[in-house]
């Protein structure tokens, strides 16, 4: 089995001597390579690690048109001669003493081995709070946006081995800073593993993670939903939405002008026949091709969402109330986080 480690860079000389040495101790009983992917760094990375190529089996690629970390792994895949890729950073906060677990866990059936900071045993080094309510926040927007992702604790690692079949003929076409989650969306695979490693600091150079990084990772997660076809769903479950606010308008009216029933009361059957109504629909239509689950499990779980979207909406109404804002637009807050609510229980739990 022959290991390809693809490393970009950008502005990381004083870190490739360490690192090329620690790979090559990592990796003496595997035949491997190490691709280094430089951006044309002004201090000259690609040049040190053609330097250092008279030492390791170093192939360097100088980029002086693109830009970016994913585009360059991204090529680095195009130019690896391995039946593995092996994916890291050059600032050494990836340890590459991980890198023979991470190839245990392929050689053992695994198509994807993650190095992952939030299994047991993983974790960070002295990181500021706010960067980890960064991390934690962006893993948690990607699981809940990309159900295909759910169970991947660290979906946003940047260190990371794969099967070269994984992304062979995939379209990844990333923006922003994290490709391992648009490997998990488009690659072909069955297996991931998650193998703990503690983030280590850095040793030289600078962090990259900045506000342009944040923007082009919400982009990021709306072009992989709308390639998943998550927005399209959304759209769906919108538009039997609100076919269902006519169903409960309607019979209400019939209940209370035709019948002569307590206006009280026959808000009851109304809403019943709403939520059938919707069931009905998203059944059919919205999550059509995830039913796995029996008929009268996805009825009463749908129920159940409905009910925790009411609860939900009650509970922000009364407080944006309380706290002197105008009934009717609380009620209309109170809506759109309910309706946000009940689309997630229902992807995720209804037709998950």
């Amino acid at each position: 089995m022959k290991v390809s480690v693809i490393v970009p860079t950008y502005n990381e000389r004083d870190n490739l001597e360490e690192l090329f040495e620690r790979i090559s101790k990592a990796l003496a009983d595997y035949d491997y390579e190490i691709i280094v992917v430089d951006d044309d760094s002004p201090d000259k990375t690609w040049e040190f690690a053609q330097k250092l190529a008279e030492k390791y089996p170093v192939k360097v690629i100088r980029r002086t048109k693109e830009k970016g970390l994913s585009s360059a792994v991204i090529r680095g895949f195009k130019e690896a001669n391995g039946d593995v890729f092996v994916v890291m950073d050059a600032d050494l906060q990836h340890p590459p003493e991980v890198i023979p677990r991470l190839l245990e866990a392929i050689e053992n059936g695994a198509d994807i081995a993650i190095a992952s900071r939030y299994v047991k045993g993983g974790g960070v080094k002295n990181w500021y709070w706010y960067r980890k309510l960064i991390s934690k926040g962006a893993i948690m927007i990607g699981r809940i946006a990309l159900p295909k992702i759910r169970d991947v604790k660290d979906p946003v690692s940047g260190f990371f081995a794969l099967r070269r079949e994984v992304v062979e003929n995939a379209q990844l076409n990333p923006i922003g800073f994290k490709i391992l989650m648009e490997i998990l969306i488009k690659g072909r695979y069955q297996r991931v593993e998650e193998v703990p490693f503690i983030f280590g600091l850095r040793h030289a150079g600078e962090s990259k993670l900045g506000g342009k990084t944040i923007i082009n990772y919400l982009k990021h997660i709306y072009r992989l939903m709308k390639w998943e076809g998550e927005l399209d769903r959304l759209v769906k479950f919108t538009l039997v939405g609100l076919s269902g606010v006519l169903v409960n308008q309607g019979f209400l009216w019939f209940f209370v002008e035709k019948l002569g029933w307590d206006k009280i009361l026959a808000n009851i059957p109304a809403m019943e026949l709403a939520i059938l109504n919707n069931f009905t629909w998203n059944d059919l239509w919205t999550f059509r091709d995830l039913k796995s689950r029996p008929l009268y499990q996805r009825l009463l779980s749908f129920h159940l969402a409905a009910l925790t979207g009411a609860i939900v909406q009650w509970i922000i109404y009364a407080t944006l109330v309380f706290l002197g804002m105008n009934y009717l637009l609380a009620n209309l807050v109170g809506i759109a986080v309910s309706f946000i609510v009940r689309f997630l229980v229902n992807r995720h739990v209804t037709w998950g």
